[in-house]
């Protein structure tokens, strides 16, 4: 083949290209509700989510009332989601299922109300607010269809979702560590198993709660020594009794060793001076 044809071919395309962007560009401009209606639904079963939301933006809230708004406000819900447009998807899923709570559509468009909101979920050093907002989403969507298809991808990001909020307790505890800061670690830590005791991170938060607990009596003065090793010693007790395999079982056996020397000089030394 020669190259005039492929520039023929290449002319043809963009010839085909201008045309479909003039007839866009007309449509837009156009006062006819229902044809743009109609193209906008075209353009969505063509995946072409941004013409079809522009289309869909123009004429949902001219059709209010009528048979179509229903799948109007649906489906521009849905093209500015597939667009990635997660706060302008979340407001539109939102209305919708409030607006029409019996629609064949509900179920999906609470589902994907929700999706939008975790997708909107920020890194786990970031405030958490927006993933407490996604939780209490996914969790009203289980209520009201415990049997829904969606069930259980719901049930796994809600999973997902809570992990990050362990993570970023977690690691806000840990830093008290990290820091040196050994009686707000264990504080901060103790809190941590309380609150999120079936967490990933609880085994190795159990570890450093002893850990803490015993450099924080390692500081202590003498007074105040036995009582806060004691603890320590709880703590470690509580720990082999979760964790009997744990991969940090022979470092709490190391400290729980440096405890039960340190209690007993200090016995030994109140006899010595009784």
């Amino acid at each position: 083949m020669n190259r005039g044809f492929f520039h023929s071919i290449a002319l043809f395309c963009l010839l085909l290209l201008a045309t479909g962007c003039s007839n866009f560009q007309q449509l837009l401009k156009s006062n006819d509700v229902s044809k743009k209606y109609k193209a906008a639904l075209e353009y969505y079963e063509q995946d072409e989510f941004y013409r079809a939301s522009q289309l869909f933006d123009q004429v949902t809230d001219l059709l209010a009332g009528t048979e179509e708004a229903e799948k109007a406000l649906f489906y521009r819900a849905k093209s500015h989601f597939m667009q990635g447009n997660y706060i302008l998807s979340d407001a539109y899923f939102r209305n919708f299922y409030t607006v029409y709570p019996r629609s064949p559509f509900a179920e999906e468009a609470m589902f994907l109300q929700a999706q939008s909101l975790y997708e909107q979920s920020p890194s786990y050093e970031e405030d958490q607010t927006p993933t407490i907002t996604a939780i209490e989403a996914y969790e009203e969507f289980l209520i009201r269809y415990p049997t829904s298809e969606r069930a259980t991808e719901a049930n796994r990001v809600l999973e997902e979702l809570y992990t990050k909020l362990d993570r970023k307790d977690f690691n806000q505890a840990q830093l008290y560590y990290k820091l040196r800061y050994w009686r707000s670690a264990a504080v901060a830590l103790n809190n941590f198993l309380q609150e999120h005791a079936s967490s990933p991170y609880a085994e190795e938060a159990a570890y450093l709660r002893f850990d803490a607990q015993y450099r924080f009596a390692l500081e202590s003065v003498p007074s105040k020594q036995e009582e806060r090793y004691d603890l320590a010693l709880d703590y470690f007790q509580s720990f082999v009794d979760m964790y009997p395999e744990s991969r940090y079982k022979r470092d709490a056996e190391r400290v729980f060793d440096s405890v039960q020397s340190a209690l007993a000089d200090m016995r030994k030394s109140k006899q010595q001076n009784s």
